[in-house]
């Protein structure tokens, strides 16, 4: 039976060909859920398919144990000078299709648990015709879930909500103080039951880091404050990726989810909540 979405998620944008040595020591130290994308400009999903190759080899996991992510990018998100996961004059649907049948050879796995659209298409239409394209994967088994990434715009997230069949299930934003925390996609996630997948949850946000409210609550955990920041998301139903690449940050990411200090009710999550929310 599929996994279900683990409470933090390893990422692996950024990581070239460090890729699979990267992916397995995650999976090693107890990572259960890999998110990458069909985009060499900043992926190697392949090299995401040889860690998993090993960790199976192994016997470190079986392929239950593993909750899979990956997203069909646009012609737009693509970097023409590499070679292309599907051929780009094609229609949106053949596009989608080409990505999919790649992203299931480069990570040797028969189905895929999430796949996300990387970011909205250049028109409604075209963002309806991807999702609609990844619907009959699923209808197929081949993928289990389905989201969007980089959708900022509430309204837009709720038409698309409205249009399609296979339920809205991801949606992987920038959560950072740049935008304001995303608030009212998260709010929309929230009432829809879509789960929240926060990116830049560390590097976009220099200033709760040093937040004293935060460095409190930190202290009072036993934490780091990149520590505290991962487990204020989970308790607040969000999903934050990870992309350390030193073992001993991987260690700590996995370890928050042990604690049992945070709760939604703490006067100083609370405190901090309504911070974040000004």
């Amino acid at each position: 039976m599929p996994r279900a979405m683990p409470r933090i998620m390893y990422g692996t944008a950024w990581k070239k060909e460090r890729t699979t040595d990267l992916v397995v020591q995650a999976i090693r130290a107890g990572f259960r859920g890999v998110d990458t994308a069909c985009q060499p400009k900043h992926y190697r999903e392949d090299l995401v398919g040889a860690a998993l190759k090993r960790v199976f080899s192994e016997g470190l996991v079986k392929r239950e144990d593993l909750f899979i992510q990956t997203k069909f990018t646009s012609i737009d998100g693509q970097d023409t000078s590499q070679p292309l996961p599907y051929d780009p004059s094609l229609p949106v649907s053949q596009q989608v299709e080409q990505s999919i049948s790649k992203s299931l050879s480069n990570l040797g796995v028969e189905y895929i648990d999430s796949v996300v659209l990387h970011s909205p298409l250049r028109t409604q239409q075209a963002t309806l015709e991807a999702y609609q394209t990844l619907e009959g994967f699923v209808d197929a088994g081949k993928i289990i879930t389905l989201g969007i990434s980089n959708i900022y715009d509430p309204k837009l997230l709720e038409w698309l909500l409205g249009k399609v069949r296979v339920k809205v299930g991801v949606v992987q934003n920038r959560w950072y103080e740049g935008n304001g925390f995303d608030w009212k996609v998260y709010e929309l996630c929230q009432k829809h039951s879509i789960r929240y997948q926060s990116f830049w949850t560390l590097t976009g946000n220099p200033t709760l880091l040093d937040e004293p409210t935060l460095l409190s609550l930190a202290e009072r955990a036993g934490f780091t404050p990149e520590q505290a920041i991962y487990r204020l998301c989970q308790i607040w139903n969000i999903t934050p990726l990870c992309g350390s690449t030193t073992l001993s940050h991987v260690q700590e990411a996995l370890a928050v989810e042990r604690d049992t200090t945070f709760n939604p009710a703490d006067p100083q999550v609370k405190e901090l909540w309504s911070l974040m929310h000004r």
